[in-house]
């Protein structure tokens, strides 16, 4: 006989988890249970398997690790490493460091806002970019600069920025293409 409530927390799991994550997430739980200290590295490994912090696997690792929803959702909130909403394909870094907002970084947003139709820290509906500020990327140099994915760009003008949001969808639309071809 098992609880209803055991039957209702796996359903909301696997709304959210492939066969994969689920297995990872188990074995994730496995290895951290009953280590003190262990909640950032096993939020940072769900992190790693879904991209986000789903609620639903948040109140699952609470129960199994017995640990309370409320300091699980308080590490998850104060470290900015974590997100508790879904990001798009592609990743935007705005750098707001001195060099970059002395040059015009408020420019650079007021663009990509405009182009992405999103504010800061959004997600565009198509999940196909968020726009998220950093303190600084280190290329101070390159500045006004952001990154996508990993690559910088900068310095930049607002038609720069535009342009490169726009290759960027030219890139996945071709990829769509050769997909259904």
């Amino acid at each position: 006989m098992s609880c209803s409530c055991q039957t209702e927390e796996k359903a909301a799991i696997q709304r959210v988890s492939t066969e994969t994550q689920i297995s990872a997430l188990e074995e994730l739980i496995n290895r951290y249970k009953g280590v003190e200290g262990s909640l950032i590295s096993v939020l940072q490994g769900i992190q790693e398997m879904y991209g986000y912090l789903p609620r639903p696997v948040l109140e699952y690792i609470a129960k199994r690790l017995d640990i309370k929803k409320a300091r699980i959702y308080g590490v998850a909130t104060f470290y900015a490493q974590f997100r508790l909403t879904p990001v798009g394909k592609h990743l935007i870094l705005l750098c707001q460091g001195t060099a970059c907002h002395v040059n015009g970084a408020d420019k650079i947003e007021a663009a990509l806002c405009d182009e992405l139709g999103v504010e800061m820290g959004g997600t565009t509906e198509n999940r196909l970019f968020t726009l998220t500020e950093a303190a600084c990327l280190g290329c101070c140099s390159l500045a006004p600069v952001m990154m996508i994915d990993g690559q910088a760009y900068g310095p930049l003008t607002p038609d720069q920025a535009r342009k490169v949001i726009r290759g960027i969808l030219k890139q996945e639309e071709q990829s769509r293409e050769e997909v259904g071809a």
